[in-house]
């Protein structure tokens, strides 16, 4: 992933051709809202598409300054949809830790849907207030509602849409053996793990229908589970789990 640096470096290498238009019109943003949140999501930060990734750039941080600055909307969409085709191929290392960060996957979209979601990320970034009309009626997804356990099993779903939430907030389980699922849908890497009371115990990362699981035996108590996927969890992919 780029860093925010180098975004705001695009944005004023792009003010300096002119102010030329960068982009066609007629994109469909209710689509690049969608691919936006499954495909880009659990990696950024977006408030108005509701995703909390943390391994790339914020978004509404990095067009910030440009946008009070004046900077123009096809400007913002020209560099937005040169960073999908040209992903950054350097490493890039977190500033904090010091531990490199994934890089941008190539053909992450193409198409039409590349040239959509530089048109939602345009018009929303840095920008104050909430999507109206129909692009309210698309977003990232919030975990809701307790999971409970049956027959021994508990399972909790991955968001199917791409988002980095569970299907559920919290979950509930009886003490003793248990097997936990997490299915998962959708085309984002996802995991399930437990910590809490000495115990730590993950399943696999899973995508595309895949289902990552484990058994482990629960004394009464609050656990945490979690998606281990760097940025996962720090971007709200964890719950609580009662056992009783």
């Amino acid at each position: 992933m780029r860093s925010t640096l180098a975004l705001v470096a695009l944005l004023a290498a792009a003010a300096a051709l002119g102010g030329c238009s960068l982009t066609d019109s007629g994109t469909n943003l209710v689509n690049g809202k969608e691919q936006f949140v499954a495909k880009c999501g659990s990696c950024h930060t977006l408030a108005r598409a509701g995703t909390t990734g943390v391994t790339g750039p914020n978004l509404d941080e990095a067009f910030q300054r440009a946008r009070i600055d004046g900077f123009g909307q096809d400007t913002f969409e020209g560099v937005v949809h040169r960073q999908i085709l040209h992903p950054a191929i350097r490493p890039q290392f977190d500033p904090d830790t010091k531990k490199q960060l994934p890089l941008m996957p190539a053909n992450l979209v193409t198409g039409e849907d590349a040239e959509d979601v530089a048109a939602y990320v345009a018009q929303a970034a840095a920008k104050p207030g909430e999507d109206s009309g129909a692009l309210a009626q698309v977003g990232a997804a919030k975990a809701e509602g307790t999971a409970e356990a049956k027959d021994g099993v508990l399972t909790i779903p991955a968001d199917p849409g791409g988002s980095i939430a569970y299907q559920f907030a919290d979950a509930e389980a009886p003490a003793g053996q248990l097997e936990v699922r997490s299915p998962n849908e959708s085309s984002t890497d996802h995991d399930i793990a437990i910590e809490g009371n000495g115990v730590s115990e993950k399943g696999e990362i899973v995508k595309n229908g895949g289902v990552s699981q484990f058994s482990v035996d629960l004394q009464p108590g609050e656990y945490t589970f979690f998606c281990t996927v760097p940025g996962h969890r720090e971007g709200g992919m964890e719950g609580t789990l009662t056992v009783k």
